[in-house]
This record gives structure tokens, C-alpha cells and sequence, in this order.
């Protein structure tokens, strides 16, 4: 079978209820946040420009809210609220939303929202029983049970994975953006390993974010975003993320090699970590806010909020789907690993000099706009 026909009969396994069930998801969101905005605005959930925000006007932060409210009500229409794992699922998500609707509105320590984070992994663990057991791939043995360490390992990928979404809000469209990319990469690896109900879950949830997007990203007749996540809505992505990746790689009866987890968030993962690196040598808090993030270097390097915003998912896209590749290809699985660590030191070793990486960035960018003009 041709690779297009191979694709199309992958996707094919997709039931019409699913695809309903996306359209219905992302209508609800698209509709909920003009019925909201008035609510939020009356709540104090605005986001205000001034110091490193640039947008011009007070926008709303509901995006979160809109998404969580669209997926349980679909969840219940078409009668997915069965399962321990789903009641988990939502019970996480909405402390995650509720604290992160109170940072929104009164800009919590960080502790708090760490620590809120935590718990979400403890009730994705023992109500839902969704954990990191194995490692096998990782280290490249044939099995590597990680025992009492499942606790503390399946913490820490939750708030990594949240965290990493969360610091990448910074730029219309682009959290939405690299969640989308990451839902539809997971829908692709559960379909090939054959768990069609992951995959048509993690659909609806793509169809979410799309109607979310309709309102946050940039395009002809819409100069600026008339909604924002806020940290409220970017941690319940990233905890949607983290919750595919565990559920997935680590389900016995439909393998997907963990190794591919941080390639379908690849962009905020090694951003995040090389600023937290860069933050922690300085001997500032690793959650201390600056400029220095990617998508910051590209705006001053001259990109459109737009550019950034589709160029990055493209990049995150391309990363996931050849990390997929690689591993169809029989590739060693932990030399992903290490090609990942070596991304990291990769991005730390060009943005430690800020000035530099915004010249180079700045470099691509003309000479992208040159290449035209040069084969004409």
C-alpha cells in the first residue's frame, strides 16, 4: 500500500461518532467563549498589556475554562464518563483549572502551583491508574520496571510537560498551537499501536483546541487574539499531553515507545529546560519571568507573531513525526534519548548569548525572504 493510501486507512479507523464528537467540541468552545467573556471580564480573568505582555488591548484569560467545560459536556453526550481513568482525568483537570484560575486572578507563588500540579499526577496515579512503570526503551534493555520510583518519575513528567506547555505561552496561538500538534501526533501513534479509543479521545480533544484557536490565533480579519489561555488553560493542555504520553507508552496492551513522548512537544521541552538550566547557573528561580524564551528571540529577530506561531508547529510536527519514523526504521531508542539531551545542550549553546541568537535568527529570516528574489 502507497504511504498516502496507508495514511488515509490509518485515520480511517476513526469511528463517525468521534469525528461528531470533535465537531461538536470544537463548536462549543468557538461559541463559549464570546457567551463568556463578559463573565470573565466581570471576574478580573483579564490579561493587561505592559512590562514583557505586548499585546495591545486587556484581553480575556477563559480559553481553559471554555476547553475543560467543552470536553466534559462531550464526554457526557456521548457517554464517555465510565471509566475510572476519565473520572481522574476530568477530577485532575479541574483542580488544575481552578488553581490556575486563582494564579490568573491573584498571580499565586509558584510553590502553590507545583504543588497543585503534583497532586493532579497523585489522582492521574491512584484514581486513574495512568504511571510511569517502564523504562525499558529509554535505557535499551528489555525491561526496566522502575517499582517504588513510579511515584516520583510520574510527577515529575506531569509537571515538566505542564510547565514546559505553560512557559511557551507567549506568542497568540503558539501553547494552542504546540498542544494541537502534540493531540494529533499522540491520535497518529495510538491508531498505528491499535488503540482506537485513545486515539478518537484524543481526537475530540484536538477538535477542542481548533475551536479555542478560532478566537486566539492571528488571521485575515482577526489582528490579535480576542481570548488567551491563561495559566489556567495552559496547564490543563499540558496536563492533557502528559496524561496521552503515560497512557500510551505505558499500556501494556497497545505499546508506544516512551522515547517518542518528549519528541511530540520537542519545541517547549528544550526551550524550557535550557532556560531553567540558564536560570538556575544565574542563581535565579528557574520560574522567574523574562524574554529570553524562543519565541521572544524570534519576534525581535523581525518574525510575525503568525510566522512564530505556524513555524514552530510545523518544526514540532516534523520532530514527531520523525522521531516516529526513526524508531519504524528500527533506529537504537536510546540514542533518541540522547539526540534529545543533545537538542537541549544544542539550543542552550546558541541562546546563551541573547544578542548573538537574535542576529543569527535575524540572518535566517532575510535570507529566507532573499531566496525568491535569487532564483528569479
Amino acid at each position: 500500500m502507497h504511504a498516502p493510501s496507508w495514511y488515509l486507512a490509518l485515520w480511517g479507523q476513526v469511528s463517525a461518532r468521534a469525528w461528531l464528537g470533535a465537531l461538536v467540541a470544537l463548536f462549543m468552545v468557538a461559541v463559549l467563549i464570546p457567551v463568556l467573556r463578559p463573565a470573565a471580564v466581570r471576574l478580573g480573568l483579564t490579561d493587561h498589556p505592559g512590562g514583557r505582555k505586548q499585546h495591545a488591548l486587556p484581553t480575556p484569560m477563559h480559553g481553559g475554562l471554555c476547553i475543560l467545560l467543552a470536553m466534559v459536556a462531550t464526554a457526557a453526550i456521548f457517554n464517555d464518563l465510565r471509566s475510572s481513568a476519565m473520572v481522574a482525568f476530568y477530577l485532575g483537570g479541574g483542580l488544575l483549572l481552578l488553581v490556575g484560575i486563582l494564579d490568573d486572578r491573584f498571580d499565586l507563588n509558584w510553590k502553590l502551583r507545583i504543588g497543585a500540579q503534583a497532586v493532579a499526577a497523585i489522582i492521574m496515579m491512584y484514581i486513574g491508574g495512568v504511571s510511569v512503570q517502564q523504562l525499558a526503551d529509554v535505557v535499551g534493555v528489555h525491561s526496566f520496571p522502575i517499582g517504588l520510583l513510579s511515584l516520583p518519575v510520574t510527577v515529575f513528567v506531569v509537571v515538566g510537560m505542564i510547565n514546559a506547555l505553560n512557559m511557551s505561552d507567549g506568542v497568540d496561538g503558539l501553547a494552542g498551537g504546540q498542544a494541537l500538534v502534540s493531540m494529533l501526533l499522540f491520535a497518529c501513534f495510538a491508531l498505528y499501536a491499535g488503540n482506537v479509543v485513545t486515539a478518537e479521545r484524543l481526537v475530540i480533544t484536538a477538535g477542542a483546541i481548533i475551536g479555542f484557536l478560532v478566537w486566539n490565533m492571528r488571521r485575515p480579519g482577526q489582528p490579535r487574539a480576542q481570548v488567551f489561555l491563561g495559566d489556567a488553560g495552559s496547564t490543563v493542555l499540558g496536563f492533557m499531553i502528559a496524561w496521552a504520553s503515560i497512557r500510551l507508552s505505558q499500556n501494556a496492551w497497545h505499546p508506544v515507545s516512551p522515547v517518542l513522548g518528549p519528541w511530540t512537544i520537542a519545541i517547549p521541552l528544550v526551550d524550557c529546560c535550557s532556560l531553567i538550566l540558564r536560570r538556575w547557573r544565574q542563581g535565579r528561580s528557574p520560574f522567574a519571568a523574562d524574554r529570553d524564551h524562543l519565541h521572544h528571540l524570534l519576534l525581535d529577530a523581525g518574525y510575525s507573531p503568525r510566522t512564530v506561531t505556524l513555524g514552530l508547529m510545523a518544526v514540532s510536527a516534523f520532530l514527531g513525526l520523525s522521531a516516529a519514523v526513526a524508531l519504524k526504521l528500527g533506529i537504537y531508542r536510546p540514542l533518541l534519548v540522547l539526540l534529545f539531551f543533545g537538542l537541549i545542550a544544542l539550543h542552550y549553546h546558541l541562546t546563551s548569548d541573547r544578542e548573538r541568537a537574535v542576529a543569527f535568527l535575524r540572518r535566517l529570516s532575510l535570507a529566507g525572504r532573499q531566496t525568491p528574489a535569487s532564483s528569479a
